[in-house]
């Protein structure tokens, strides 16, 4: 049985590649949450305007991999210091944010947050309840898959990956 995590890091593409290499991650779909525009698209998300961010639904084998340590390939990959902003991307919509569906994943969360600020300083992750996951259009899976030479994956994507690898090589999918 599959349990999900909604995560927000900046733009969706890094968080799905990152998260797809994991044993016991069954899927990883991007999407928006946190806003209250209903069907919410790319283009209407990326204005700012609609209080979405992107984010990864991470749907998971708990009995393979927990949701804390998803949490902690989270505060590894990303930078979780600097409020709607992730390098270039800038806006509401690259937030940092852990969507909880649980008391048990909000209480995890907090933890996760007390554990790596001793590394990162003044964490400002926004810690919400998922009202809810509205899945992003087709064009966006997958695609470091599809596009892995392009600029952006080059200079944003790859280096998550390798830090992915780097740190997390024991949790790593046995195909890679």
């Amino acid at each position: 049985m599959t349990e999900s995590a909604i995560l927000a890091g900046g733009c969706f593409w890094c968080l799905e590649a990152a998260y797809d290499e994991l044993e016991g991650v069954a899927r990883v779909q991007s999407g928006y949450a946190g806003g209250y525009v209903e069907h919410p698209t790319y283009k209407q998300v990326c204005t700012g305007t609609t209080g979405h961010t992107e984010v990864v639904k991470v749907d998971y084998d708990p009995a393979v991999i927990s949701y804390e340590d998803l949490l902690r390939v989270f505060f590894t990959i990303h930078d979780p210091t600097t409020l709607n902003r992730q390098g270039n991307d800038i806006g509401t919509q690259y937030r940092s944010a852990i969507f909880y569906e649980t008391p048990e994943q909000k209480a995890a969360a907090e933890e996760a947050i007390a554990e790596f600020t001793p590394v990162w300083g003044k964490i400002v992750t926004e810690i919400a309840p998922l009202r809810v996951f509205w899945p992003a259009e087709a064009e966006h899976e997958d695609y470091f898959v599809r596009n892995p030479w392009s600029g952006y994956c080059q200079a944003v994507i790859v280096p998550k990956i390798s830090k992915l690898r780097k740190n997390f090589r024991d949790r790593l999918k046995k195909t890679l």
